[in-house]
């Protein structure tokens, strides 16, 4: 295992590279563009290829393949896309499915030079952490005015990325959300960080899934939309991470992984009962 973790790090790193090195040079010409003419086909462009081509990139260099799909259940018109959020895969995997997508980041990334002036002409809506709950208004107002462009929100109901198995930690922000724009949402699983995981220094190779669900219907009070968004999200990514355990996964097993598989599966083992 040592030398197969040397190898697969060194492939690590190698992506690592190519992604950040195009990912600078792209965020030059989009930022350039987005503080000069705005919003434009052209940088919608350069960043379709950008999700485009680290998907091939991680493909070749790490062994981590990309498999997304459900993309039919997404309703025409303005939309919520809620994923649960594992890796920086979630980002540029489930975008090209998206149509207009606009994305909810953190201030400090808009922040950035050129890198954030791009953000900000991709419809990226800002939201200051620091200011908790009372920085949800403006995310709303934000998300209006996106949604009246003919965007799709895309957002992470947990808030930051989490390790795979752990136990879910949604956060009102979607609710407020939801409730405030009454427009569907779209619950996303996915089984990413058994290969890529937040703050990992390898990528290990197999086939990172998502799956866009069937969307839940404006309009309901906001304890049940939040048990309806749980009961979708929680259970198909089990189903994932199931998918990617009975293909023996390449990573080692930490400790913490193993008792994320032994809770998955005695929670399948109940549901089967029942």
């Amino acid at each position: 295992m040592p030398i197969r973790k040397a190898v697969q790090a060194v492939r690590t790193a190698l992506f690592y590279l190519l992604f950040l090195g195009q990912t600078i040079v792209l965020a030059l010409v989009i930022g350039t563009i987005g503080i000069t003419a705005g919003r434009t086909r052209l940088t919608w462009a350069l960043a379709r290829y950008w999700c485009w081509s680290n998907i091939h990139i991680l493909r070749w260099t790490t062994g981590m393949k990309t498999d997304v799909s459900g993309d039919e259940n997404i309703p025409p018109g303005g939309c919520i896309i809620a994923s649960k959020h594992q890796s920086d895969w979630d980002i540029f995997a489930i975008f090209p499915h998206t149509g207009r997508p606009a994305y909810i980041a953190k201030k400090e990334l808009t922040r950035i030079p050129f890198f954030g002036w791009a953000a900000l002409s991709l419809d990226t809506i800002e939201i200051d952490r620091q200011k908790g709950a009372d920085a949800i208004p403006q995310m709303i107002e934000q998300g209006r005015e996106a949604i009246a462009r003919g965007c799709r929100i895309v957002i992470y109901p947990e808030g930051t990325r989490r390790a795979p198995l752990a136990p879910p930690q949604y956060r009102q922000g979607i609710a407020r959300l939801y409730a405030a724009l009454d427009v569907p949402v779209v619950p996303v699983a996915l089984n990413s960080g058994l290969f890529w995981g937040r703050n990992s220094l390898v990528i290990w190779p197999g086939t990172a899934k998502a799956r866009f669900l069937p969307p839940i219907e404006p309009g309901l009070p906001q304890a049940e939309f939040m048990a309806r968004l749980r009961a979708a999200i929680e259970p198909a990514s089990d189903v994932l991470a199931e998918e990617a355990l009975s293909e023996r996964l390449a990573r080692p097993m930490t400790p913490a992984l193993a008792e994320g598989v032994a809770k998955l599966r005695a929670r399948r083992s109940e549901d089967t009962r029942c």
